[in-house]
């Protein structure tokens, strides 16, 4: 009974666990942030699978007013695996100003993390209680140059628009870049219903000065509410009418870069981030083995191109630096612009020890404090370790054994010999005599016709192999990947060898370093720089003239290992 009851509590605690490691993550996101009083916005609640129960969205209505409701979902395959996604759309307003929390809404046992919204009062009026016109705002007015700023479009309509086209706004010495997609939502002015599309761009001033962002002109075509419709067929069309509509300009009075600033690149933003992976977590490698480090600078409120460069090109002594292309991307979110930017940097080291790579340090200014910060990743220590080759031929050779010499007291004492010299001059010449008659031999026996003197060389004309001749080939192309594919066949072949820099142990100086030239120029990319005569002439010279145990390569690992 016992047991059978232990065995139900282990049952439970396991089903409580389950639980737990499959409790369905939920997120939550607007459509806008910040929004205005009276202004209708979106709420979009996602789970990636389905949650334990129905939503409560109760807890909404303490600040806000729920519109409406809406549940879809969405099924995937791909590649071989499947996906679905549900998803509830709320479509709410704001009862009060100022920063307002979306509050956790309950999936039964499952639920959604808060998020924090900002409700701005709304100041915008109807002109003259148009039926469509154009509000525009630009923050900030007085940027630093190069610095961002949020121009912000809004398009005010209570009348349904059949037609219409926008100019994008102008403005000299400047980059523009559009924000993301539109929303469209709903507002009350004055007990006035409208309809609000909004659109966002990011202008970044490169002159400091006073510029100004001309008026943005709308040609739209709309409904007619003065007037009945006529509809005296199937083909006739409602009347409508024309209206251009134009925003005010705005004036910006641009800065100069502050007086404080003294690094070598002006970078201006609203947050900076600077972190740095490895694909060695314990930073050490091989002699001749690369370790990648993964420098990634993030900057929001600012584009790539303000982004300055991460390598530091100061030489080490005894590592060699293999950079990769740079990453670079552009987010365009409605609350800005973020940058990024990867860098692949490979550390080959050319013997054991530890190295330092200097700290590095990113000097920018924040828009927001005014204040200049600062990017720091710390220095780091690198470990090189010897390759098995290295090791191999470090070790001390094996000490010779050699006999001990008996004790004195156990040999007796023995007149020494003295030999006299006509004893030397009779030993000397049985030598000679001795020594002519082996050279004699061996001439006899080399001029022999089927005798072979096993020399590790050719005695006569082999014809090329495939495999030879595709590696000349691809020498006198100058094709480097065609020359490894070919190394790699004839290595495995002849070595078991499965690598350039293996294949490089067992061959003679001077293909030794054509093999270990192109494994360096395969692996820094550069390949359309390489000369193929070069390893093509010490190849067909002397391929394999050193020993088979390979032990007398240089000691690096290959660089470009397949």
């Amino acid at each position: 009974m016992h047991r059978h009851y232990c065995a139900w509590l282990l049952y439970g605690l396991l089903m409580l666990l389950s639980t737990a490691i499959q409790a369905a993550e939920i997120q939550v996101a607007v459509d806008r942030n910040p929004v205005g009083l009276n202004e209708s916005f979106q709420i979009t609640f996602t789970a990636s699978e389905d949650p334990d129960g129905n939503p409560d969205f109760a807890p909404l209505q303490e600040n806000f007013e729920i519109l409406s409701q809406q549940r879809s979902s969405n099924s995937s395959w791909v590649n071989g695996k499947s996906s679905r996604s549900e998803q509830w759309i709320v479509r709410a307003m704001a009862k009060q100003a100022g920063e307002l929390f979306i509050p956790p809404i309950a999936f039964g046992a499952d639920s959604s993390k808060p998020l924090k919204l900002v409700v701005n009062e709304n100041t915008a009026a109807p002109q003259g209680n148009d039926d469509i016109f154009l509000e525009v705002a630009a923050t900030p007015e007085q940027p630093y140059v190069q610095s961002q700023v949020l121009y912000t479009l809004k398009l005010f309509r209570k009348v349904q628009i059949t037609q219409a086209s926008l100019s994008e706004p102008e403005i000299k010495d400047a980059l523009v870049e559009k924000l993301g997609e539109d929303s469209t939502y709903a507002t009350q002015i004055k007990g006035v219903d409208y309809w609000v599309t909004e659109r966002k761009y990011a202008i970044f001033p490169q002159q400091s000065g006073v510029f100004t962002i001309a008026p943005l002109i709308l040609n739209a075509e709309y409904m007619s509410n003065q007037r009945q419709p006529r509809f005296n067929g199937f083909f006739n069309r409602p009347d409508t009418e024309t209206r251009r509509v134009a925003s005010k300009a705005i004036t910006l009075n641009v800065q100069a870069v502050p007086a404080s600033f003294k690094g070598p690149n002006w970078l201006s933003a609203e947050s900076v981030t600077l972190s740095e992976t490895w694909s060695d977590a314990g930073l050490q490698t091989k002699v001749g083995e690369p370790l990648t480090r993964t420098l990634t600078l993030s900057a929001k409120g600012a584009t790539v191109g303000q982004l300055p460069e991460l390598l530091d090109k100061t030489a080490i002594d005894g590592i060699k630096t293999y950079p990769d292309q740079p990453v670079l991307k552009e987010d365009k979110e409605s609350d800005g612009l973020t940058a990024l930017r990867e860098e692949k940097i490979a550390f080959i080291p050319s013997k054991p020890g530890e190295y330092t790579l200097p700290a590095l340090d990113i000097a920018w200014f924040n828009t927001k404090t005014q204040k200049m910060e600062t990017a720091h990743l710390p220095s780091v220590k690198l470990k090189a370790l010897a390759s098995a080759e290295d090791v191999h031929a470090s070790a001390p050779p094996a000490a010779a054994t050699v006999p001990q010499e008996p004790a004195t007291s156990q040999v007796p004492t023995s007149p020494i010999t003295v030999t006299s010299s006509s004893d030397t001059r009779f030993w000397q010449a049985v030598s000679a005599t001795l020594a002519l008659c082996w050279l004699l031999t061996i001439v006899v026996w080399y001029r022999r016709p089927s005798a072979k003197v096993s020399t590790g060389k050719r005695v006569e004309q082999v014809p090329e192999t495939a495999m030879e001749k595709t590696l000349k080939r691809a020498c006198w192309e100058n094709n480097p990947q065609a020359a490894k594919q070919a190394l790699l066949q004839w290595g495995k072949a002849e070595f078991g060898a499965e690598s350039l820099g293996a294949i490089a142990a067992y061959c003679a100086e001077a293909l030794r370093e054509e093999i270990l030239a192109l494994n360096r120029l395969l692996y820094s990319g550069q390949n359309r720089d390489w000369q193929g005569q070069n390893l093509w002439q010490a190849f067909s010279a002397k391929p394999t003239a050193v020993s088979s145990d390979g032990k007398n390569g240089d000691g690096l690992e290959p660089l470009f290992k397949i």
